[in-house]
């Protein structure tokens, strides 16, 4: 690669970092009705505000050998696997589209996701305002990257949302109303066909791993298992993959 194009990836990989932070922060503060923009970020034990050195992505967690500066008391792991996880995700997606709006527009999407996933996985639960975001953005970044047409976004929220709502009446409450307004961004944002082929990938992973967790009685067959993550990760996989694969198996057929 050129030089600019070194310097671009690290630029976006300390945004991805930076972006990382801001996401811990709605990660924690949103299910619990707190603002994420008006407070500064605290220690979660001892309530003291926190410095800007003690803020910088994955640097001060490792400078504070993960222990807030003031009680000591241990900062979750999450939050510098959540930057760098964010970093991971930015890199690969400006390697793979480039700087163009297209690449702005899954950035936009996979943040929106690791957040969700997050929250989901922790509460069990999608909040709407984060849904709200995401059908917000999606109109305005379709438009502006011009990749998924409307037709194209109105066929994948039917086909990704309306099959989970089939599934949430034919199981009565199987699936959460969060996965299915959840599904919809996802539509929305990868449209026909890589939506529902995403949904089909996470729904596939998903299903290997409850039946793995039941096979060594590690969660029983009512225990709820968050699905947010994996529609997270099918669209991702979708994003990437997707046209690749269904074109090889269009052409295998």
């Amino acid at each position: 690669m050129e030089t600019v194009t070194y310097f671009r990836l690290a630029a976006i990989i300390l945004l991805g970092l930076c972006t990382g932070s801001f996401l811990n922060v709605v990660i924690y503060r949103l299910p619990r009705g707190e603002s994420i923009a008006m407070d500064r970020s605290r220690c979660p034990s001892c309530g003291k505000q926190l410095s800007w050195f003690e803020l910088i992505p994955v640097i001060s967690y490792l400078l504070q050998f993960g222990k807030c500066r003031t009680c000591h008391s241990r900062i979750s792991l999450q939050y510098p696997v959540v930057e760098l996880l964010t970093g991971a995700v930015f890199a690969v997606l400006f390697l793979h589209f480039g700087a163009t709006l297209t690449l702005v527009k899954y950035l936009f999407l996979s943040s929106l996701l690791i957040a969700i996933s997050l929250i989901d996985l922790r509460h069990y639960i999608i909040p709407n305002s984060l849904v709200i975001t995401g059908l917000a953005g999606g109109v305005l970044l379709n438009i502006a990257a011009r990749d998924v047409g409307a037709l194209s976004a109105l066929i994948g929220i039917l086909a990704t949302s309306g099959f989970l709502l089939l599934v949430a009446l034919l199981s009565k409450g199987g699936m959460g109303g969060g996965d299915i307004k959840l599904a919809a961004v996802t539509g929305l944002f990868l449209g026909w066909p890589l939506a529902p082929f995403g949904l089909f990938l996470g729904a596939g992973a998903g299903g290997l791993l409850a039946i793995f967790l039941l096979l060594f009685k590690l969660r029983g067959s009512k225990d709820p298992l968050p699905f947010g993550p994996f529609i997270s990760l099918g669209s991702f996989f979708a994003i990437l993959y997707g046209f690749s694969i269904i074109s090889w198996y269009l052409n295998y057929l």
